[in-house]
Parts: structure tokens; sequence; C-alpha cells
């Protein structure tokens, strides 16, 4: 079948014209294949992870080891998806020679086109490989993300209180597909 771009072509949830590099605060969602619950479930209002979601939990923490200019400590992990704000910091540059044990951090101190797709790129890989190494699952996430940029100090502080309170909200969220009974 030859490819027609008309049909076949992938739309961009991204703000166009936006350059998600620059510093700020981005709200993120990302789910799960098909919706599936793999990180764990709520119990009375908690989240309680499984396995994978001790995964999810670690890898999203280690982000701020990868990338040394970003802040990502709201964040919450549901069943079926995950929610956290990132915060891109501009930092200069390293004035130091790249070592074996500091190259990384060079690189990415020297390269200040970090984006928020690229974090979250690494982000699904990383976990997922950790994922599949330990269970039999192989599609963990959905293609794609939702993204906000925060605007203003009022709603970075919704985004958090609505990252706090989703476990009890959960019952009411369009992301719990099961069906309650």
């Amino acid at each position: 079948m030859k490819y027609n771009p008309e049909n076949q072509h992938r739309r961009s949830n991204r703000l166009r014209g936006y350059d998600y590099s620059q510093p700020g605060y981005y709200f993120v969602t990302l789910c799960t294949k098909n919706r599936e619950y793999l990180f764990g479930e709520i119990k009375e209002n908690q989240m309680i992870l499984n396995e994978i979601g001790r995964i999810i939990n670690r890898q999203w923490k280690e982000l701020t080891f990868k990338y040394s200019n970003i802040n990502n400590s709201d964040f919450i992990i549901m069943p079926n998806h995950i929610h956290g704000v990132i915060e891109l910091i501009r930092r200069g540059l390293i004035n130091q020679t790249p070592t074996l044990e500091n190259n990384e951090n060079w690189i990415l101190m020297k390269n200040p086109e970090i984006t928020l797709g690229k974090i979250i790129r690494f982000f699904k890989a990383k976990s997922a490989f950790q994922i599949r190494s330990k269970s039999n699952i192989f599609q963990i996430w959905q293609r794609n993300y939702y993204e906000h940029i925060v605007r203003n100090e009022n709603d970075l502080n919704q985004i958090r209180e609505y990252i706090q309170n989703n476990p009890y909200n959960w019952k009411m969220d369009e992301n719990n597909i099961k069906i309650i009974k």
C-alpha cells in the first residue's frame, strides 16, 4: 500500500511554533497502551504500586540524574497513567573538560536543546526496557502524550492540587475505563 499523506499523517498535540526547550513548567500525562491497568491499584483513595509501578516511580525520579536541568518533583502514578510536572531550567555551560565520569552531563549542559519531547521519549524508552526485563509485557505506553504549558503560578498550583487529589477522584476519572458496578 502506498503512503497517502492525506490519510496517513500523525497529528501533533504540540503547540505549533512553541520552543519546548525553553525554561518553564510543563504538565504531562502519559497513558499505558490501551489504558491497561499496569502500575497498581487504588485502595481507600491511595495508589498502591505494584512492581511495574515501582519501576515507573524509580525511572521518573531518576530523570533528574540524566537531565540535570530539570525538576520533576510533582507527579502521581495511577493504575494506567501518570501525571507529572517537569520544570526545564536553563543553566550555563559547564567550564570543565569532559571525562569518562562527567561526559554525559557535560554534553547535556553544552546542548541547551534538551526538549520536553526528548525527556519524555527517554523516560518511556528506559521505563519500557526495565519493565520488559522483569515481565512479559511488551507494549507499555500509548504512542503520544498530553502536555500543557503552565502559564502562571495559579495554573501551577491548580495542577499540583489536581495531581495530589487524583487518587481521590479515581472513580470519576476518564482514564478509569473499567466498568464500575
